[in-house]
């Protein structure tokens, strides 16, 4: 494997290391520093091949970011020498894709709604606070997400916007879910076998939700759609020691920050292709 170059070392352990970040808003810094160093370089940058190579396999649950460096791979095949257009066109994509989506979301709240979520999906964010500017009453109900506690930081943008806040344990979904009119998660990647991946902790939102009869939508846009299934994905597995776990023979400590989600289990999905429901069913 090709030695990259200190910069392009320190692109890719960002990425490596950015456990807060949702999937979309990691894509977009992503290029954006891509975007960066590649108008450091030379006319045909020798580092920008092997730097995609090893962007792609960095964050697999996270397949946006692996489909987002394919396709700028695929551009670069064709035309090598225009490496800043066709990041600076994968940017432009990927926010259209979010803004679309939005626009379909927003049909789904309604005035005086409370909305549970559970990680810091970077859409639902988006989506909240686009809501919030435009004077759209509604409060949220948000997980702290442990063990990364990434809601703290949903929780606070969302108050920093005037909008009535609840935090959460993750323990507590089931408990508040009778408080929610709607859930809503982003998603990391969306597998071919009727299957999506989303925080830990997703899974048994969506059955306290489905318990409850508590409409549960998934915001994902076609950046996250994998060939993968639940048999193949790789599930991204943090260091153990983030637990605080007892150092005692005998204990093992796993970390799995990532699990898949039947989607029979939850009201449908939100793309920028529209809104999509799911029947139940033991086949899906």
């Amino acid at each position: 494997m090709a030695v990259l170059d200190p910069q392009a070392q320190a692109l890719l352990r960002e990425v490596e290391q950015d456990t807060h970040s949702g999937a979309s808003q990691l894509a977009l810094t992503t290029f954006r520093n891509l975007h960066r160093y590649a108008s450091q370089q030379p006319e045909h940058p020798p580092g920008l091949e092997p730097l995609l190579a090893a962007l792609a396999k960095a964050r697999p649950s996270m397949v946006v970011i692996g489909n987002s460096i394919g396709r700028l791979q695929r551009a670069l095949a064709e035309n090598p020498q225009s490496a800043e257009g066709a990041i600076q066109a994968l940017i432009t994509e990927l926010e259209s894709a979010t803004c679309q989506l939005i626009t379909h979301a927003r049909k789904l709240v309604q005035q005086g709604n409370t909305i549970l979520t559970h990680s810091a999906s970077s859409v639902v964010l988006q989506l909240l606070t686009q809501m919030a500017r435009d004077g759209v009453a509604f409060s949220v109900i948000c997980t702290q997400s442990s063990p990364g506690f990434e809601g703290h930081g949903l929780a606070t943008a969302l108050a920093r916007q005037g909008v009535t806040v609840t935090l959460i344990t993750d323990a507590k979904a089931g408990l508040f879910m009778l408080k929610a009119d709607l859930v809503l998660t982003g998603c990391d990647c969306w597998l071919a076998d009727h299957h999506f991946l989303n925080k830990s902790g997703t899974l048994l939102l969506a059955l306290a939700a489905r318990h409850m009869g508590t409409p549960f939508w998934v915001l994902a846009d076609t950046f996250r759609d994998s060939p993968a299934t639940v048999d193949t994905i790789d599930l991204e597995e943090m260091p153990a020691a983030e637990l605080q776990g007892p150092e005692e023979s005998g204990i093992t400590v796993r970390n799995i920050y990532f699990e898949p989600v039947p989607d029979n289990l939850v009201t449908g999905r939100v793309s920028e292709q529209g809104v999509f429901s799911f029947p139940a069913g033991p086949g899906r």
